[in-house]
């Protein structure tokens, strides 16, 4: 019979990426000459094998794990989850669109995942794989009606920053004035799409559940709002109307737009010359300038929020940047979730219990946001969860200090809460939390990695009463 060392060198050896970043470098680079694939099958065959390598990679670990000591098991822990992220990140960055939007979402957790995901999957943020020049040279002649060198009069080549959706190069008008140019990859719309069928395909076994109405509407919410951001032209208005929002004065800057150089999938702007937040942390900055920031990104999100009923459902390292003077520039704006009146007059309810903080007006908001049975309604364990995980999410909200982000334990309260009534109950939500949500949890982890600490009650006071709301007075 074979020994159990013979056994355990048997197992799949996961060689085929080695651990270093400049591995992960190389991944990216690979990419930028294949085409993004845009038929559905072709994507859901991507993410089966990503998924048995993954799986495979995690079950030989398992299986190892049984005769090594603690310090073994910790260390090929660690290096299961880099190697599994690089995997991750190839086929990501492969298919972009709405996957890789899975990777950035997850990228911004730290404290729920591991931290080799988080590390590795940022660079989906900024260095995601761009698109070769010549295929990028033809998909702007179609838009603009030339070549980029005919456009502009200088165009650099090589984006200084790619993302899901597109990439983005410097450029200068004619005019002498610096731009950016940000322009859409070839067919993503269709890649989203093929990604929906896909997962609605995977849903199906669900209609018949009592859930599949809930889940049914939360899912074409999501599809809704991910399919505007491959409109520039929406986005442009957007940047325009969050432009008009901040003062010179305030620190808050929002790029010009320039309509001419403008299409559904060209968007040229302002350039603003500044750090990403990558680049600003490794700068070691004072802990004062990490809080100045931190309450500028915290006051720029109040304001588009409560002036121009919008939220920033997206909100991640990528789309701010740290200028030399100290102000705080905004990029990015294609997932912007607007409210309608019936849920503008759902936040005023939410912005009322925050004020109350009793466990009577946020279980009366709770009920106007969650559809609960009867059985719910009585099962006094699940409410309590419930209204202890909205006195968690508000916690930020309803300090009076400043609050530190880089403290982890906040999170893992939160998931904590939020596991413990799931395994009681799952009851049906308005599709608009979704977004609140997604936008807290990657807010929070925005604010995690800058380790800022700030007040946020005294920021959300002073934007709100632009409202004059009752409660408020």
């Amino acid at each position: 019979m074979a020994t159990i060392s013979e056994l355990l060198e048997a197992l799949p050896a996961d060689e085929e990426l080695v651990q270093e970043a400049p591995s992960q470098t190389e991944v990216l680079n690979s990419l930028s000459q294949r085409p993004v694939p845009l038929g559905a099958l072709r994507r859901l065959w991507s993410l089966g094998g990503l998924h048995a390598r993954v799986g495979l990679a995690y079950m030989a670990y398992w299986m190892r794990s049984y005769f090594k000591n603690a310090d073994d098991r910790d260390r090929d822990r660690m290096e299961t989850h880099l190697r599994s992220a690089v995997k991750i990140l190839n086929t990501m960055g492969y298919l972009r669109g709405a996957v890789m939007k899975i990777g950035q979402l997850a990228a911004n957790l730290p404290e729920i995942v591991p931290d080799e995901f988080v590390t590795t999957l940022s660079r989906l943020h900024f260095e995601a794989p761009a698109m070769h020049y010549s295929l990028l040279r033809e998909h702007v002649h179609d838009e603009l009606g030339g070549d980029p060198e005919e456009i502009f009069a200088e165009f650099e080549t090589e984006a200084f920053a790619a993302a899901s959706l597109g990439q983005v190069h410097r450029a200068r008008l004619k005019t002498g004035q610096p731009v950016a140019v940000k322009i859409q990859y070839p067919g993503i719309a269709r890649t989203i799409r093929s990604d929906f069928r896909n997962l609605s395909a995977v849903l199906l076994p669900l209609r018949f559940s009592r859930d599949w109405e809930n889940l049914k509407s939360q899912f074409e919410e999501l599809r809704s709002v991910m399919e505007t951001e491959t409109d520039y032209e929406r986005e442009a208005e957007m940047l325009r109307r969050v432009r008009r929002l901040f003062n010179e004065d305030e620190g808050i800057v929002v790029p010009r737009v320039y309509d001419e150089y403008s299409t559904r999938r060209v968007l040229t702007m302002e350039y603003l010359d500044g750090q990403t937040m990558h680049e600003f942390n490794d700068s070691n900055p004072a802990q004062e300038l990490r809080n100045h920031y931190g309450g500028l990104i915290f006051r720029s999100y109040c304001r588009i929020l409560f002036k121009e009923r919008m939220l920033f459902a997206d909100p991640h390292p990528g789309n701010v940047l740290f200028l030399d003077d100290g102000r705080l520039g905004l990029i990015d704006f294609g997932c912007m979730r607007e409210w309608n009146d019936e849920e503008w007059d759902y936040m005023r309810g939410a912005d009322e219990a925050l004020v109350d903080f009793s466990d009577e007006a946020i279980i009366t908001h709770i009920r106007r946001g969650v559809d609960l049975t009867e059985e719910q309604l009585s099962n006094a364990e699940l409410m309590r969860l419930m209204v202890d995980y909205c006195r968690w999410i508000w916690e930020p909200l309803v300090t009076n200090d400043n609050f530190d982000n880089g403290d982890g334990s906040y999170i893992r309260r939160g998931v904590d809460i939020a596991m413990a009534f799931a395994k009681i109950a799952r009851p049906a939500q308005k599709p608009l939390n979704v977004f609140i949500q997604r936008s807290f949890f990657a807010g929070w982890g925005l604010h995690h990695k800058l380790k800022s600490c700030f007040n946020g009650k005294r920021i959300l006071d002073e934007e709100v009463r632009v409202l004059d709301w009752p409660h408020r007075k």
